[in-house]
């Protein structure tokens, strides 16, 4: 079973692409947005794990990678 939500890796310019189901929510730019877009996609942000594969799948970096790195 695939994840409802998938964090997407993070952009060139920064931020990172959300889905659910494979339709776009939106760039985010770090857990303030992400949170935003799972209370959209109809979860229940007060319970979600952001660990639980079966809801999101993380690519490119877990929870704390948002963007490139600073030079």
């Amino acid at each position: 079973m695939s994840s409802v939500i998938v964090v997407h890796p993070p952009l060139p310019g920064g931020g990172r692409h959300v889905t659910a189901h494979g339709e776009p929510l939106g760039t985010a730019y770090g857990l303030t947005d992400l949170i935003e877009y799972l209370s959209r996609a109809g979860l229940d942000v007060a319970t979600v794990d952001l660990y639980d594969e079966s809801v999101i799948e993380w690519q490119g970096g877990n929870h704390l990678v948002w963007g490139r790195e600073a030079d």
